[in-house]
């Protein structure tokens, strides 16, 4: 995790700054073990005027976040010349008091408190932080912290490509292009899909075959001569083109009519494999899928995500099974059958993926869109190891919550019915990212 990370550690001379200093160091060390690029003075700084000639020295537009530690209480004046100078959020962070019935040394409750008043009033982003350094409880809600730092950085670099508009009534695949910029810093890039099915048709084998040669890596039983195969690799190559032009980072692609019409292929197999090596692809060009999928790959450490409707409830096992028609990344199949080609369940052509998903713990996310701005969607579950329920790809998931209270709930909340899925535990990170992203975020899941 290799990011820019200013350590601030602020005190006051009438407070112990000897027992401070001892925390300040032990803070440092234990920061540069996070493996981040640190920014720090050399010593507590007492006074807003040190403060203001250290921050003359640091490269402020590169810092991601601030780690605002207040060795002793310091009044508010400090955080102020803080944000003023550097635009990053900031985690406040209070170290217990060395001891009691006594003096009271460092008062950095009270400092913390205060600082974060200030923040909230500033409408500055900003986490609390309560311990001192050698508590495992401090290093991971700091290494929690810093992933969602990374993701919303990530996301200001983030930009996908929409490959055809979405289907006559999938609204909810749609966005609202300067709003989505504005909130979550990604850009989207508008691609002609019929320009890309006459251009993809014009490809020789010579430039396509490398496409078939990966997938038969991981998909069982390729027949690289089919001609839906071929079709699909000419229509990977000339993407692979077009994201290395655009420097696209994920894609949004309308996959019916068209490429049953036009291409005479499924779109499936290309999404299955651009999301295996990740460039994370939704269907239906639905941009609020692909920005899901993107934010659980980034949260999880790589990890390929799934994107499916949600088809069937069984109430005996509290589960719902997420289902699409052929999509999904060949790596999330179930290891005893693998990923296979198939065809689609309505339009019987290929070439499609065709597996039960793998069992383990997931989180499923959705970032959705109403008229009154983004909100987040959280749920964390167990995907079962239950045979393949329907043609495509599947994967029933039994639920924390009790199953009909929140199909009802999410029903009545209107989210969308594509919802984005990653074998990974990483609801805390979503729920602190709404948090620092300023958006409502709607949680099912136990305390």
């Amino acid at each position: 995790m290799s990011m820019s990370v200013l350590y601030v550690p602020i005190g006051r001379k009438t407070f112990d700054l000897e027992a401070g200093e001892v925390q300040r160091q032990k803070s440092s060390e234990m920061l540069k073990e996070l493996e981040v690029s640190l920014i720090e003075p050399e010593g507590i700084l007492t006074s807003p005027d040190e403060l203001k000639d250290f921050l003359k020295t640091v490269q402020k537009e590169k810092v991601v976040t601030t780690i605002y530690q207040s060795v002793t209480f310091a009044d508010g004046e400090f955080v102020e010349t803080l944000i003023k100078e550097v635009d990053a959020p900031v985690v406040v962070w209070s170290i217990r008091e060395p001891s009691i019935n006594g003096r009271l040394r460092l008062n950095s409750l009270t400092g913390g408190n205060s600082t974060s008043h200030v923040l909230k009033c500033a409408n500055h982003p900003f986490s609390f932080l309560f311990g001192n350094p050698e508590e495992a409880q401090i290093r991971g809600r700091l290494t929690k912290h810093l992933k969602v730092q990374k993701v919303i950085n990530d996301l200001k670099q983030f930009k996908v490509g929409v490959i055809g508009e979405h289907p006559p009534g999938f609204f909810f695949s749609g966005t609202n292009d300067d709003l989505l910029h504005k909130q979550l810093g990604v850009e989207v890039k508008e691609v002609d899909l019929m320009k890309a099915f006459e251009e993809s048709k014009k490809l020789t084998e010579e430039e396509w075959e490398h496409a078939v040669d990966r997938a038969e890596k991981q998909v069982i039983g390729l027949n690289r001569n089919d001609e839906t195969v071929q079709r699909f690799a000419q229509f990977t190559t000339y993407v692979e083109s077009i994201i290395k032009k655009e420097s696209l980072t994920g894609l949004a692609i309308r996959c019916w009519p068209e490429f049953f019409n036009e291409l005479g292929a499924a779109a499936c197999s290309t999404l299955s494999q651009f999301t295996e090596d990740g460039i994370v692809s939704a269907c239906e060009s639905d941009i609020h899928g692909s920005v899901s999928m993107f934010i659980l790959q980034q949260l999880s450490g790589g990890k390929a995500p799934y994107l499916g409707d949600m088809v069937h409830v069984n109430e005996a096992s509290n589960s719902v099974v997420f289902w699409h028609c052929g999509a999904g990344a060949y790596s999330l199949a179930h290891p005893d059958q693998g990923a296979k080609p198939g065809v689609h369940p309505n339009r019987k052509l290929g070439f499609t993926m065709e597996f039960g998903l793998k069992p383990g713990q997931v989180t499923m996310f959705r970032v959705g869109y109403t008229p009154e701005g983004f909100r987040l969607l959280v749920m964390r579950g167990n995907a079962l190891d239950t045979p393949k329920r329907f043609n495509g790809t599947s994967v029933e998931v039994e639920l924390e919550t009790e199953i009909n209270e929140t199909l009802y709930s999410l029903m009545e909340e209107g989210f969308e019915p594509h919802y984005a899925l990653v074998y990974e535990d990483v609801a805390d990170e979503l729920v602190e990212l709404g948090r620092q992203l300023g958006l409502e975020t709607i949680v099912y899941k136990n305390e």
